[in-house]
């Protein structure tokens, strides 16, 4: 009985998708502008405590806390810049089939070695903009990256079997 739903569940899922396989929806496009636009800003206040050395990052951010800390974002930047060039399905493919895993990695990992100290978070604004961040704790932080974790995995199983079904049933459309 529960699988005969999560076989409804996806194929509706599917459906949903190919229905208007090959249009951009304004929610798709609005989203993915904002990303393109905001996130840049967010690596920027990352770099500009790395540069600075604010004592926000601790001793424990190496290479791999760099890796999984930027390239986050960037991938996120990746996949709206290649959707809003109408790009949808490698879009898709990128982030069902690696984008969704490597950020689940990322939170998981960020969450465990939690290179941060946000006693120094606000350091790098200034003053009358360090109230903007000023109410975010490392508790907070390692909770949401937890969190982060935990959708991201989900998400992935779940994006990559709607992808695996939505290109069977383009294939056997196509026949």
């Amino acid at each position: 009985m529960k699988t005969e739903k999560i076989k409804d569940y996806f194929s509706k899922m599917v459906e949903e998708e190919l229905e208007d396989y090959d249009k951009l929806s304004v929610d798709d496009r609005v989203i993915s502008l904002i990303i393109v636009m905001f996130f840049p800003l967010i690596l920027f206040f990352f770099v500009a405590h790395q540069i600075f050395s604010t004592g926000f990052f601790t001793a424990g951010f190496g290479i791999m806390e760099m890796v999984f800390l930027y390239g986050t974002p960037i991938y996120w930047i990746f996949t709206c810049a290649v959707l809003l060039l109408e790009l949808k399905d490698l879009s898709r493919d990128v982030d069902s089939f690696g984008g969704l895993i490597f950020a689940a990695v990322a939170c998981a990992w960020l969450s465990i070695v939690f290179p941060f100290d946000f006693t120094y978070f606000a350091n790098v604004l200034p003053e009358n903009l360090k109230f903007l961040v000023l109410w975010i704790s490392g508790g907070l932080v390692r909770v949401v990256l937890v969190l982060g974790a935990i959708a991201h995995a989900a998400l992935a199983i779940v994006s990559g079997i709607q992808r695996v079904m939505v290109r069977k049933e383009l294939a056997s459309r196509k026949k």
